[in-house]
């Protein structure tokens, strides 16, 4: 949701321009979006927020009414790409932006000497980075690098293919949540699920989903638009390499587009199932575009027409034009 407003916010950016009634909008998104980094760090009922200080990373957490009339809070530790999703919502504000728009600057202003504890939940949006532009995130700095240390981890999140949807961990450490005798388990699972739950669907459960990784992607590209090449991460987690946000952007599009290159066997590896669409030469050109993929082999997974979601990688193959 956080994302959400901030791609209306830019929305309303654009058409004030045009008219001016719209940024009044932009403010209105601007304060939602704020609202949602308060909501994440002070859940309304129990006081609590959703970042874990000692793992670093975020879990959901269920809040359950006791007989007493107070909540009881259960930490759901599954890491999986709920605790990642918070890295997408990130924006950067351009000065000529600001200059632009005088009552969003106002706003920008306002907030930040008159909320200060509201201001201080949104990552450096107040402080110029390249350019004097300004951040908006819910993630800072030393936060980043934390969360960003689990998703680059090839024992976790980091596939040959992409970024998993849930921790590799969990495939000999599922988790396990029992409440009123009743066990529920979530175990990684890489490809097709174990169960007919949903249909079977396992989008979630481990294999490689094709949005939340293009998401990603244009997410570190903001970020290193903001923080630049001083700026450096691991990767991957535990080599001792350190590149700059954007380097691993494009690590992680050549992982994805590797799924449909053909390797150095002059095979493709989402026709890895598949002896006919991998050899057959009436067939082995025609790709298919796949609703996820295994986390392990990336071959492809669900349905094999999603243009909606798999076709982006499109984007990533075509040339990108470096940000100014």
């Amino acid at each position: 949701m956080a994302l959400y407003f901030l791609n209306l916010m830019r929305l309303a950016w654009e058409l004030s321009l045009h008219n001016e009634l719209y940024e009044e909008m932009a403010i209105k998104f601007f304060r939602h979006f704020l609202q949602i980094a308060k909501a994440m760090t002070n859940m309304a009922v129990c006081g609590i927020g959703l970042w874990d200080v000692e793992d670093g990373f975020y879990y959901d957490e269920l809040s359950l009414p006791r007989y007493d009339g107070g909540m009881e809070r259960i930490v759901l530790r599954v890491r999986s790409l709920v605790g990642i999703i918070p890295l997408l919502a990130v924006e950067t504000i351009e000065p000529e932006t600001l200059r632009k728009l005088p009552r969003f600057a106002e706003e920008l202003s306002w907030t930040l000497e008159n909320e200060p504890g509201l201001a201080s939940l949104v990552s450096r949006w107040h402080e110029p980075g390249r350019g004097d532009r300004r951040l908006l995130s819910l993630l800072r700095g030393h936060r980043m690098k934390r969360l960003l240390r689990r998703m680059l981890d090839p024992d976790e999140f980091l596939s040959e293919y992409g970024i998993r949807s849930l921790s590799k961990v969990h495939e000999q450490a599922p988790y396990i949540f029992e409440h009123q005798g009743q066990q529920h388990r979530i175990q990684y699972t890489p490809a097709e699920s174990s169960n007919r739950m949903f249909g079977g669907n396992s989008n979630w459960r481990g294999p490689i989903w094709f949005p939340i990784n293009f998401l990603i992607i244009e997410s570190l590209q903001k970020f290193h638009h903001y923080y630049g090449d001083e700026f450096k991460i691991e990767y991957p987690t535990g080599s001792g390499k350190h590149l700059t946000i954007l380097e691993v952007s494009d690590r992680l599009s050549e992982r994805l587009t590797r799924l449909f290159h053909l390797n150095n066997n002059n095979e493709r590896p989402i026709y890895r199932h598949s002896p006919r669409m991998q050899h057959d030469p009436k067939f082995r050109d025609h790709l298919l575009f796949y609703e996820y993929f295994h986390g392990d082999s990336g071959r492809g997974v669900g349905a094999s027409h999603q243009t909606g979601w798999t076709g982006l990688v499109a984007k990533l193959l075509y040339p990108r034009r470096p940000l100014t």
